[in-house]
């Protein structure tokens, strides 16, 4: 947790600096129960503690940093960038969205798009991204 508090420091010094802040990667933390395929018996489980969760309450909320993905498909569900192999929970799309693209609320308006490819393989995620206006 203090990694998490340390990064959003981190960006909001480059926000104060007058930069555009947009960062994306595994976060290994589910943010909402539409995140999850199965959030009721995951609540106990790492990636989806109520203190991981709060971060990212505090990042969307306090810090105004925007999921791209919500701010086009704010309740969308069984969209997931992550799947337990052995249990081979991507044929039955029993996963986790806990790979995201985040951008500074100011610049939220030049997001066109935000996308998951779900059918690109070769690992237990999948890629994640966005469109940005020019």
């Amino acid at each position: 947790m203090a990694f998490y508090d340390a990064f959003l420091a981190k960006c909001e010094a480059l926000r104060a600096a007058g930069k555009t802040v947009i960062f994306c990667g595994d976060v290994n933390t589910a943010h909402r129960e539409i995140d999850l395929a199965r959030p009721k018996e995951n609540q106990t489980t790492t990636g989806f503690l109520p203190e991981e969760r709060e971060w990212m309450d505090r990042l969307v909320a306090l810090s105004s940093i925007t999921d791209t993905f919500r701010l086009h498909y704010p309740e969308l569900t069984d969209q997931y960038t992550w799947w337990d192999q052995l249990t081979r929970a991507r044929e039955r799309n029993v996963g986790w969205r806990i790979d995201y693209f985040f951008i500074a609320a100011e610049a939220a308006g030049r997001v066109e798009d935000a996308f998951i490819l779900p059918d690109v393989t070769g690992s237990d995620h999948c890629p994640v991204g966005i469109r940005l206006k020019v």
